[in-house]
């Protein structure tokens, strides 16, 4: 562990390789697990801001699971999150032929939104955890990413840098900058 400022940062995000393989997971990240994607409540607002402009660009069970359960719902665990088609999909979720997408990234890809989804599905595998001095910035491996792993070993592709636009998006440019010289400095 490190830190950067008020992060605790894992080393495995330097250390793990990771690039999404759609070709091969389909987007199980956005159907399977048991919860919703998690939101803060700036994230909570803003999709209920745009939902209009989301919904022609989702599925009839995921509008009427929004339109039952509200755009973000407050999970078992009492923190925010997007709301699931019976325990299952993300409600957001829509499909290219057999592979999971999100439908509010369609929205932002067509100029509808430009809100592009939630950093915390941005950010994947990196999970961070907000805590009341500072934020816990982790690796998470989930065996339905093993294909990520692998192909992320193969393109010499450490996590950091597979989520480099997210990890700017949740802390800086200036917070990524030290990243990267902490990771050089790791790897040497």
């Amino acid at each position: 562990m490190f830190q950067i400022g008020k992060t605790i940062v894992s080393e495995e995000i330097i250390q793990k390789d990771f690039v999404c393989n759609l070709s091969v997971c389909k987007g199980a990240c956005c159907v399977d697990g048991d919860a919703g994607a998690p939101l803060d409540e700036e994230e909570a607002r803003i999709l209920k801001e745009i939902y209009p402009k989301v919904k022609p660009f989702l599925r009839k069970e995921g509008i009427a699971a929004i339109e039952a359960q509200g755009t973000s719902i407050t999970g078992e665990d009492g923190e925010l999150e997007t709301p699931l088609i019976n325990g299952a999909d993300c409600a957001y979720v829509i499909f290219d032929k057999s592979t999971a997408l999100c439908g509010i990234e369609e929205a932002y890809n067509q100029g509808e939104v430009s809100w592009k989804k939630p950093v915390s599905c941005h950010l994947y595998p990196v999970r961070v955890q907000d805590y009341s001095e500072f934020s816990a910035v982790n690796y998470h491996h989930w065996h339905i990413c093993d294909d990520a792993c692998s192909l992320g070993k193969e393109l010499q592709v450490p996590v950091y840098k597979f989520v480099k636009e997210a990890l700017i998006r949740k802390f800086g440019e200036d917070w990524y900058m030290e990243l990267e010289k902490t990771a050089a400095s790791i790897s040497k």
